[in-house]
């Protein structure tokens, strides 16, 4: 029985194999063994091994004779130096063909000599000890563990050699360093940067000088050689690498092309966006022209795409397109671009013409869009470049916007509430979407252009009757859960508070713009709590003072309006959120060394002044909101006076110079002061025992001194 079990395909077709599996499980000494090895090792380089047998040769001699071959170094009388290693690789390659002892550990271990033998000299004896490394190297990288292994054991280091030198097999060095830098790339740039950037060097090098369809190929290739982190430009071979890859780009986009080869070259342009903007572009005249070339091959081929669009032929171009879309993203910046420009005005005016009919392109295309297609990954990347568009250019194209904003509102609704299986696909950024926290996050690149469109009325009642507000309230509330989900902690998420940020700009555009909504829509009443309780949490951390005027400013103007509701009604939120306001809005100013002259000049606090040119707007809109909210509070009065602002304002008025206090500052508290001391006695007389009269007058607040002088 035992025989016939041992009998196999290959058995029976080749039954000098069988005997010398026979003989391995019976060999009485080295000598026999090896004689036998020598023909099971002849038939397995020969091919005439099956999956059944192989397991017979493992079970026959498992890892310990391979191993010992590994490690003898003197050959047999004759034989070549590597002999034994030789013979001992070639059983371990037919063992790797079975994926359960790919992965073994007795394979795993061995993949330091599998690099040794990679990074040395290589005769032509030793070609058949390379096939089976890369063999093995290749059968590892197919297992569970495989990648992680090979990465952390220096395969990445021996393969970029093997490749550099040219060594024999190097072609299959670059399709494992591939494969490494699809599954593992953040990792293997981090312990390899050198040799993977020696590789790009030298794919860089061959991409210039390339007269073939080599030129063409490399661009497939080289995307996976450019890192997103560490940047390139950091390193002067990388920026060297980026000068031959712009100047090969440049040789094929000036040239006359078929689509076969335009495409590679626009998704490699696409790459280099992604990783380092427009830094790989150099300065001057060609550099101008050569990036204007890139962002209207972009806008020609997403029109050429989308304008008529075949699905099947959108189905196979969605890869060049998305490409192009980070081209276009990037002509977007450079045409805002002020300083140092890499375009000339003529340039830029050009290009916003050529784009917006690109974008009239991707607007018909997506309302073609079928309500089973929402999930395609190809949507979101034409959602998000619409949203990019819509930020920065608010007055074409308006109809035609109009018209898919329920699209739009109904798209980032079923992303937002369903998530998207496709939020795996990677999606190409000029900006990370790390910290985001929602899959397919739809809403965060759509809120600049809402916030523009919501100060107009049309498009402000389209996304009102769409079911905008509550929307976009309960994304508020998700974004605070993520930018305060580590614990005593806000996380430095970029993303997060742009996105918090934005939906405050949007709501106080509704505030401003449509007060009746927010009294009669109960989503407002849910934003006002959730408001209510951030400012208090935001306000001590430092590194968050913009999103913090933010929520104060828009808290203020909400509480205005919704005066009468029970949240307002001196709750401990509510007076924990005015408490938190006064001290936003009392500490931006202070008395500093006037440099120009002898005494104190006004000036913004040390703590504000990074951050002043972004919120300076809000901080006066904040002043005016309190002034309103103060009669309409009876409580609001004593808080203002246990923050002891009123003293410090005082102080501060009749310590500085009054050339140093601007108008506009000056009508700012003049605003809160006249509020508070209509409604609140105590008020009244802080302000009057702190001089309030002599500076009301020396600073022309002639509303605050009439109403100082009434009894």
């Amino acid at each position: 029985p035992t025989r016939r079990a041992m009998a196999s395909d290959s058995g029976d077709r080749n039954p000098t194999l069988k005997k010398c599996l026979a003989v391995l499980r019976e060999a009485r000494n080295d000598n026999e063994q090896f004689a036998a090895l020598l023909l099971v090792t002849k038939a397995v380089r020969a091919g005439e091994v099956d999956a059944k047998t192989r397991r017979q040769i493992f079970d026959a001699i498992g890892f310990t004779f391979p191993n010992r071959l590994l490690t003898s170094r003197q050959p047999p009388a004759g034989c070549p130096e590597h002999t034994f290693q030789a013979l001992g690789l070639t059983l371990l390659a037919c063992f790797c063909t079975d994926p359960e002892l790919a992965g073994h550990s007795q394979i795993l271990n061995k993949i330091p000599t599998f690099n040794d033998i990679l990074v040395s000299p290589c005769n032509p004896d030793s070609t058949s000890m390379i096939d089976d490394v890369y063999q093995c190297l290749s059968a590892v990288m197919a297992t569970a563990r495989g990648p992680r292994e090979l990465v952390t054991k220096g395969t990445v280091s021996a393969l970029c050699q093997a490749y550099v030198n040219c060594s024999y097999g190097s072609d299959r060095a670059l399709t494992l360093l591939l494969g490494l830098l699809a599954i593992a790339e953040v990792k293997c740039w981090q312990r390899d940067a050198p040799h993977l950037l020696a590789v790009l060097s030298k794919l860089s090098d061959d991409f210039l000088k390339a007269e073939d369809m080599t030129k063409f190929e490399l661009c497939e290739v080289l995307p996976r050689f450019i890192p997103l982190s560490p940047p390139l430009t950091q390193d002067s071979r990388g920026s060297e690498c980026l000068h031959k890859l712009y100047k090969g780009l440049a040789n094929i986009l000036g040239s006359k092309l078929g689509q076969s080869q335009r495409d590679p070259a626009l998704k490699l342009a696409a790459c280099l966006v992604q990783a380092c903007g427009s830094e790989w572009i150099p300065a001057g005249s060609a550099g101008s022209k050569f990036l204007a070339l890139l962002v209207n091959l972009a806008c020609v081929e997403v029109r050429l795409t989308l304008e008529e669009p075949d699905p099947l032929e959108v189905e196979g171009k969605k890869e060049v397109v998305t490409a192009c879309y980070v081209l276009i993203e990037m002509g977007i910046q450079e045409c805002l671009r002020e300083e140092k420009p890499l375009l000339e005005l003529v340039q830029k005016m050009q290009l916003m013409r050529i784009m917006e009919e690109a974008f009239g392109a991707v607007i018909f295309y997506l309302r073609q869009v079928k309500q089973e297609e929402l999930q395609d990954p190809f949507i979101f990347a034409s959602v998000r470049i619409l949203g990019a568009w819509m930020a920065e250019e608010t007055s074409s194209l308006k109809q035609e916007i109009c018209e898919l904003l329920p699209f739009l509102v109904h798209y980032a609704k079923k992303l937002f509430k369903e998530g998207s299986p496709a939020a795996s696909l990677p999606q190409p950024e000029l900006v990370s979407t790390e910290g985001s926290g929602v899959p397919q996050d739809a809403l965060r690149f759509l809120l600049p252009g809402f916030c523009h469109l919501t100060a107009e009325d049309r498009p402000r009642d389209i996304l009102i009757s769409e079911g905008a507000p509550a929307l976009l309230s309960e994304y508020f509330l998700y974004q605070w859960e993520v930018l305060t989900s580590k614990p005593r902690s806000l996380t430095p998420l970029t993303n997060t508070e742009m996105s918090l940020q934005t939906a405050c700009g949007i709501f106080l555009n509704l505030v401003v713009t449509a007060p009746d909504l927010i009294r009669r829509d109960k989503t407002f009443l849910s934003l006002m709590d959730i408001l209510l309780k951030s400012l208090p949490l935001l306000l001590p951390q430092k590194d968050h003072l913009v999103l913090a005027a933010n929520i104060a400013t828009l808290g203020l103007m909400m509480a205005r309006t919704l005066a009468s509701s029970a949240a307002l009604q001196g709750t401990q939120s509510a007076k924990e959120f005015f408490r938190a306001a006064i001290c936003f809005l009392s500490q931006a100013h202070t008395a500093q060394a006037d440099p120009g002259r002898d005494g104190l000049a006004a000036a913004v606090s040390p703590a504000y002044v990074s951050a002043w040119a972004d919120i300076s707007e809000l901080w006066f809109l904040g002043m005016q909101a309190l002034a309103g909210c103060v009669p309409l509070f009876p409580w609001l009065p004593q808080a203002v006076l246990q923050a002891r602002w009123l003293e410090g304002l005082s102080e501060l008025l009749a310590r500085v110079a009054p050339a140093s206090v601007d108008f506009e500052l000056i009508a700012a508290f003049q605003g809160v002061l006249v509020e508070l001391a209509r409604a609140s006695k105590p008020c009244r007389d802080v302000i009057l025992s702190h001089h309030g009269r002599e500076w009301a007058n020396l600073y022309g607040m002639a509303a605050l001194e009439q109403c100082l002088s009434e009894q």
